[in-house]
């Protein structure tokens, strides 16, 4: 009885140690299998994962060189800024100095205007002044073109002996005008007085000046003319 027992004991032994072989291989190939699948998938994403480092390290060298070309851009448009803001002050200083330049110029050229205004002005006072001295010559030069026909008809005509004082005057308003006209009027009188034959002058008749100058004032003159002639 014990030995039959002691075979039962046996043989249920073996069997579970057989049970337990076949779960235990069947375990361990599923084990196997599973790493394998895991270190296959693991596999997969390494490559994967590597690929993915590659490709972002790649990127990452883009954009590093990105970075590099952007700073030195950056740095070029700040060189250029430099240039432009001295450029801007450069034009500045120019500005300020060329409008000075054109506030004096243009004061320089009103000073000119304004000098050339009064010396137009002087020029033509000068100028009426000569004008007035001319025409108080001619006068004058006509006056004694008539004295000397005068004296030439008196000759001619047997007269004696004659003094005759031509007087022309002109007040500060001008040549003509009445001092001029009563010393020529003075002037024909001494002539009727001498018995002189021809055209009266002065006053009414004959070259009976009257200018009106309204502008430079002759200083006042006398001229005094003797004419002593004798009848041969």
């Amino acid at each position: 009885m014990d030995n039959s027992r002691h075979l039962d004991m046996d043989a249920i032994v073996a069997e579970v140690r057989a049970q337990y072989e076949e779960i235990a291989n069947n375990s361990r190939a599923e084990a196997e299998k599973w790493y394998q699948q895991k270190f296959q998938e693991m596999q997969v994403s390494a490559t994967q994962a590597g690929d993915d480092l590659r490709n972002t390290k790649s990127e990452i060298a883009e954009i590093n060189r990105m970075i590099s070309r952007i700073q030195n851009e950056i740095e070029a448009v700040k060189g250029q800024r430099s240039n432009l803001e001295n450029q801007i002050a450069e034009a500045e200083e120019r500005g300020e100095m060329a409008v000075k330049d054109a506030k004096l110029r243009v004061k320089d050229l009103e000073e000119a205007l304004q000098k050339a205004k009064q010396d137009m002005a002087r020029q033509i006072r000068e100028y009426q002044e000569l004008m007035n001295v001319k025409l108080a010559l001619d006068i004058e030069i006509a006056t004694y073109k008539k004295l000397l026909e005068g004296e030439e008809l008196r000759i001619a005509s047997g007269g004696g002996t004659a003094n005759i004082r031509v007087t022309s005057s002109s007040s500060s308003s001008g040549v003509g005008g009445s001092g001029l006209s009563t010393g020529l009027g003075e002037l024909g009188m001494n002539f009727y007085d001498a018995g002189f034959v021809g055209p009266a002058i002065g006053g009414a008749g004959g070259y009976g000046a009257r200018s009106s100058m309204s502008t430079s004032s002759l200083s006042s003159k006398s001229t005094t003319l003797i004419a002593n002639t004798r009848h041969y």
